[in-house]
C-alpha cells in the first residue's frame, strides 16, 4: 500500500518540534513573539525564561534566598513577610550593607571568587558599574516586556538588561528652624552662593550623589562651576548625611546643602523638638537608588529574580514608602510622584547612570578633593 504524507518527512519533524515547543507547562500555546524575545535574548548570551510558573518551580526547589541591601533595616522585616505571603515556600534573609567600605569589601570578594553564599546584591552609583559588571545575565528587561516578570520596563537598566532599580530619592534642602528663619532658607541651589551664607553657614557632604544627579538636567560645565562656588562658600564638609542631620536637629548647624528626602523625613520623625525641617528646592534633583541585580555566582538565582520582582511590586514599594520612609521608585505610582509633581526635576536615571562614578570624581575635583571636618 502507499503512503503519501501531507506533510514531508523531514518537514514534519521541524513541525512536531515547533508545535512541542509553542506550548507552555500548562498547555498553552506561547506568543510567538515571546518565542522571539527569548531566541534574540539567547543569541546575545542572556538568560530568558519564558513561562513565570517554571521561573516559580524553580525557586521552590532552590527553597531560599540571601540578600544584600541597602534599604533601611526598618524594612528588611515587613519585605521578607510581604513576601512569604506570595511565597511561603522559600525562606529569606537580609543583611544590611552600607558605606563606602562595605562596597569595596564586597567588589573585591565578588573579584576574588569568594562569594558563595549571597544571591541578590544591591549596587550604589558610585559603584555601579563595577558591582553590575557581576550581574547574573537573566533578560530582565525583555521578561518585563512579555510579561512573563511584573516589572515595569522604565526600571530596569536597558543596557544592562539585568540590574532593576528599586527605589529612587530626591534632594532636599535639610535646616533647623529655630537656627534659621523659613523665609531665609534658599529657595533655589544659586542662593546659596549669596554672601550672607559664606564662612561655615551650611554643610556638603563629600560623596556628592546629590551635585551628580543635577548633571543631566542642567549639564555637565554648570553643574561643575556652581561645585567651585560651592567651594569658595567655605561650607562645612561632612561624611554622611545620618551625621549631618543629627548635627542639624540638635542645632550645631543651621543647613544642610542637599540630603535624601528619606533621610531627612526619618530624621524629622525622630527629632523630639521638632526643630529639623526639610525643603524641596527647584530644580528638584532625583536619582535612581537601589540598583538590585542576581550575582553570577547565586546559589538560588530563580528565588533572587522573584525577590527582586516583589520588590518593585506593590506591596514591596508600599513597604519601602512606609518605612524607609518615602522612598518608592519615580516610576511605581507612589509617594515621590507626589513630592516632585509640577517641579522642575534633574533626573539621574538609568540612561545616564552610568555616568555617575565618572561624574562624581569630577565633583569632588571641583570641591578641591575635600576632607571631613572634624571638632
Amino acid at each position: 500500500m502507499k503512503v503519501e504524507f501531507l506533510v514531508k518527512p523531514a518537514a514534519a519533524v521541524v513541525l512536531i518540534w515547533l508545535l512541542g515547543v509553542s506550548f507552555s507547562a500548562h498547555g498553552a500555546v506561547a506568543n510567538p513573539t515571546l518565542l522571539r524575545a527569548k531566541e534574540e535574548a539567547e543569541t546575545k548570551g542572556f538568560i530568558f525564561e519564558t513561562s513565570r510558573d517554571e521561573i516559580v518551580a524553580k525557586a521552590k526547589k532552590e527553597e531560599k534566598v540571601r540578600v544584600l541591601s541597602a534599604l533601611e533595616p526598618e524594612i528588611f522585616k515587613p519585605m521578607i513577610e510581604s513576601f512569604k505571603k506570595k511565597y511561603p515556600f522559600i525562606d529569606v534573609q537580609i543583611q544590611e550593607i552600607t558605606g563606602t567600605e562595605d562596597t569595596q569589601r564586597l567588589l573585591l570578594e565578588l573579584n576574588a571568587g569568594s562569594v558563595k553564599d549571597w544571591d541578590v546584591v544591591h549596587a550604589p552609583d558610585d559603584f555601579y558599574s563595577e558591582l553590575a559588571g557581576h550581574a547574573r545575565r537573566f533578560d530582565i528587561l525583555g521578561m518585563a516586556e512579555q510579561k512573563v516578570l511584573t516589572v515595569n520596563p522604565k526600571m530596569v537598566d536597558p543596557n544592562l538588561r539585568a540590574v532593576v532599580s528599586i527605589a529612587s530619592s530626591v534632594g532636599v534642602v535639610a535646616y533647623n528652624k529655630k537656627r534659621i528663619g523659613a523665609e531665609q532658607v534658599p529657595n533655589s541651589l544659586g542662593d546659596f552662593l549669596k554672601p550672607e551664607f559664606r564662612g561655615r553657614k551650611f554643610l556638603v557632604d563629600i560623596r556628592p550623589h546629590w551635585m551628580v544627579a543635577l548633571m543631566p538636567g542642567l549639564g555637565q560645565e554648570w553643574v561643575l562651576d556652581y561645585a567651585r562656588r560651592i567651594k569658595e562658600q567655605q561650607p562645612v564638609w561632612i561624611r554622611g548625611q545620618t551625621r549631618g542631620l543629627v548635627s542639624i536637629a540638635n542645632g550645631e548647624y543651621a543647613m544642610d546643602h542637599l540630603v535624601n528626602y528619606h533621610s531627612c523625613v526619618r530624621a524629622l520623625r525622630k527629632n523630639p523638638t521638632q526643630s529639623l525641617a526639610c525643603k524641596v528646592i527647584e530644580p528638584v534633583p532625583v536619582r535612581f537608588q537601589e540598583s538590585g541585580l542576581v550575582i553570577k555566582v547565586a546559589p538560588h538565582p530563580y528565588a533572587a529574580l522573584l525577590f527582586l520582582e516583589h520588590e518593585v511590586s506593590p506591596e514591596g514599594q508600599k513597604v519601602i514608602d512606609e518605612y524607609g520612609p518615602l522612598k518608592s521608585h519615580l516610576h511605581a505610582g507612589g509617594e515621590i510622584n507626589k513630592i516632585i509633581q509640577g517641579k522642575k526635576t534633574s533626573i539621574n536615571d538609568y540612561r545616564t547612570y552610568h555616568n555617575s562614578t565618572k561624574w562624581i570624581k569630577m565633583v569632588l575635583e571641583a570641591y578641591g578633593f575635600p576632607r571631613e571636618e572634624t571638632k
